[in-house]
């Protein structure tokens, strides 16, 4: 596989969820600052490329924590977060599709595409290199649109007043993807919090949802044709590519909407598009949008159920969560994350998969400290990065935050309880006998 490809692949992980969700619970942090949280935000992924980067590259184990990397609480803590911020990262994924699809009924086109895509799951369907090639080149296009719309666009003042013959006629709400605090898709996609000096650092672990999934091409490894290279180099661009993308829809957003309107958004782009005279064209964006956001959320539960059933097989989660069908997929994880998608679709999806992502990454660069014959210039970027992980996590809303830690915490003791159960069963199974004169006698 050659390194443009391994760069289409990291862009189809960062053109998801978090280039149509991120900058309306940004803006409802910081208001007009929040570009410098999005600056910050790519500097924290640029450090999460540099530690799995190495990592990979270091030991046979690729991008994936082993053990020997750290001690097993740490570890265990670590694998958690992750199978936590793919499910989150899944519900965040549907919600930001039902907002699209249907403004006015987004839970439930939510469940409905949860349910669609855990039955797709089951049967071993998969993103293949074309089609995310074909899905990089469509969001490119559709924000393309989008940001020059904005940016040519007369300001909020315009955009309020020619919106205002669809509010008039009960169509505002529904066709304009902007909302309320009490908008259900508003308040599970943003939890917004007072604008403050902690602001940007909130604005930052919103917009990081972004970057999440750039570990995706350390796991091609031997499958790319330079790994060394593309590795290095194929996550790094892409988060340039995308920070340049980010920080053009933040200008456009806020030239077009304003940082309040942005802030009570359920669906920012197309509430831009809608109230524009560029209507019409708004069907793109949501077709974008919806296209990126299923694929997301097609890779998200994928992985997360392939992450679990690893957790299975090794002893750290109940051993039926391993189970496979006939075509090699773990259905019983499929089914049971799916299950638990739904309920978080009820809660701040977006701040549980950013602080349960902060929190597996700060367990990376941890990891990374533990090397032998480190690079100086790892070490930096590993302490850099993970203080710089937890300081945003801690930086999120307060009950959301909560929720995660308890989410976290108790996955962490159900693995801790399992992994000994199914050890004291082991040491307890009686040693078959094998010598046949000992089973003669």
């Amino acid at each position: 596989m050659p390194t443009v490809t391994a760069v289409v692949v990291a862009l189809a992980a960062t053109f998801g969820t978090g280039l149509y969700a991120a900058l309306g619970p940004a803006a409802a942090s910081a208001g007009t600052w929040f570009p410098l949280g999005v600056l910050l935000a790519a500097l924290l992924a640029l450090g999460v490329v540099a530690s799995t980067a190495h990592l990979s590259l270091a030991r046979p184990a690729g991008p994936e924590l082993a053990r020997g990397d750290l001690p097993a609480p740490a570890l265990r803590l670590g694998a958690v977060a992750r199978v936590t911020s793919r499910v989150a990262a899944g519900s965040a994924a549907a919600l930001v599709f039902g907002a699209y699809v249907l403004p006015t009924q987004p839970v439930t086109i939510a469940v409905v595409a949860v349910l669609a895509v855990v039955a797709v799951n089951a049967f071993g369907v998969r993103i293949s290199h074309g089609a995310a090639r074909g899905l990089v080149v469509g969001t490119l296009l559709a924000l393309t649109v989008a940001i020059a719309v904005g940016l040519s666009s007369e300001g909020p003042q315009a955009v309020l007043s020619s919106a205002m013959p669809a509010a008039a006629t009960g169509a505002g709400i529904a066709g304009d993807g902007a909302g309320t605090p009490d908008d259900p898709a508003v308040a599970t996609l943003q939890a917004a919090i007072e604008p403050g000096p902690l602001g940007v650092l909130a604005a930052a672990g919103f917009v990081f949802l972004a970057f999440t999934g750039l570990s995706r091409v350390a796991e091609l490894g031997g499958s790319l044709r330079d790994p060394v290279r593309a590795i290095r180099r194929a996550p790094a661009l892409a988060v340039m590519i995308t920070t340049l993308l980010l920080l053009l829809l933040s200008a456009a957003l806020l030239r077009g909407l304003g940082a309040s309107g942005l802030a009570s958004a359920s669906a920012p782009l197309a509430a831009l598009m809608d109230t524009s005279s560029s209507a019409q064209v708004g069907v793109l964006v949501r077709i974008g949008a919806a296209a990126a956001t299923i694929a997301a959320l097609l890779g998200a539960l994928s992985r997360a159920a392939a992450g679990a059933a690893r957790l299975s097989r090794e002893g750290e989660l109940p051993a039926f969560l391993g189970r496979g069908g006939s075509r090699g997929t773990p259905w019983v994880a499929d089914l049971t994350l799916g299950a638990l998608t739904l309920l978080l679709s009820a809660t701040t999806a977006i701040v549980v998969t950013v602080v349960a992502a902060l929190v597996h990454h700060a367990v990376v660069h941890a990891a990374v400290l533990r090397l032998p014959g480190r690079p100086v210039r790892a070490a930096v970027v590993a302490v850099a990065g993970g203080v710089g992980c937890l300081v945003v996590a801690a930086a999120m809303p307060l009950w959301p935050l909560l929720a995660t830690v308890g989410a976290l915490a108790a996955g962490w003791l159900l693995c801790a309880v399992t992994a000994r159960s199914r050890a004291r069963a082991a040491d307890e199974e009686p040693v078959r006998r094998t010598d046949p004169e000992e089973q003669a006698a």
